[in-house]
């Protein structure tokens, strides 16, 4: 498959023209594409739009804290065969059916194209990074036990998201096509919105990003709410038949814009300061 690929975007993810040129670039360059941003900003959605407008399987490697550039290759399941050995009547002595790829391996020895999402690298360890250096450049990788090496037959598309937990090592850095996802602005977030919910009426999405934006800049805030957790707010606004002139008095439904106590509690208080309803609606954590 040629690399000259064109993607524009999907019905719903909306995409800037730099982020649109960012994953060409990087599909053009053969270079995994960086992705950084706050929570909420669409960074793991990012790959499935990707996959779906070209038409592509997804493969998603989800990174923890113990995850090993290892997990990702191959894993050799020695309790198996063991357990095999003494109670199964398979034969043990074929090794290769106890490898188990991981998520990369799979990618590479996939029969076509795929997208593969590396989600949260900055989740792992400083040398999970280092670790991958070699296999994403030559998209190979050899397993002793079987004497075998596994090369792609179709160089997949790369995306490695990151929340900037850690700092990635510059040798890690130099091998991406880097871009920083900033947070949707009101215009680009009305866009957003109108994906999901295209019949919402334009005063009650008009009072919900004024109050939504207005939340994200109260100081002090250690969890702002999100484009996900908005969506989810607006959904109980429509559900709730909530009147569009209540929503800046009282923000209803506050619980499902902020997720921890203090945040909800400093909301309120700014609430109060602004001189907001503090009816029983307006200070509920419950729908």
């Amino acid at each position: 498959m040629s690399d000259h690929i064109s993607y524009q975007g999907t019905e719903d993810y909306i995409v800037s023209n730099d982020l649109r040129n960012s994953v060409n670039i990087s599909v053009a360059l053969k270079r995994p594409l960086l992705i950084k941003g706050e929570p909420g900003t669409g960074k793991t959605v990012l790959a499935e739009s990707i996959a779906r407008s070209l038409g592509l399987r997804l493969i998603i490697w989800n990174i923890k804290s113990t995850t090993k550039a290892q997990d990702g290759l191959y894993v050799y399941d020695t309790v198996q065969r063991l357990y095999d050995s003494q109670f199964g009547e398979q034969n043990v002595s074929d090794i290769k059916r106890y490898i188990k790829l991981g998520k990369l391996g799979e990618a590479f020895e996939s029969k076509e194209r795929v997208v593969l999402l590396i989600d949260e690298i900055d989740k792992a360890d400083l040398e999970f990074p280092n670790d991958l250096l070699w296999e994403l450049d030559v998209m190979n990788f050899y397993i002793p036990e079987t004497g075998e090496t596994i090369t792609t037959k179709h160089r997949p598309i790369v995306i490695i998201t990151s929340n900037a937990e850690k700092e990635l090592p510059d040798a890690f850095l130099r091998r991406c096509v880097f871009h920083y996802i900033d947070f949707p602005d009101e215009a680009m977030m009305e866009e957003i919105v109108h994906v999901h919910f295209p019949e919402l009426e334009a005063n009650l999405l008009a009072e919900a990003l004024n109050s939504f934006y207005w939340l994200r800049s109260v100081p002090g805030l250690q969890k702002k709410p999100s484009t996900s957790e908005l969506l989810d707010w607006v959904q109980a606004l429509t559900i709730g038949g909530i009147e569009p002139e209540k929503i800046s008095r009282e923000i209803p439904f506050l619980g499902a814009l902020l997720k921890k106590n203090q945040d909800f509690d400093l909301a309120l208080r700014q609430l109060h300061l602004r001189g907001t309803d503090s009816s029983p609606r307006a200070t509920s954590r419950g729908w």
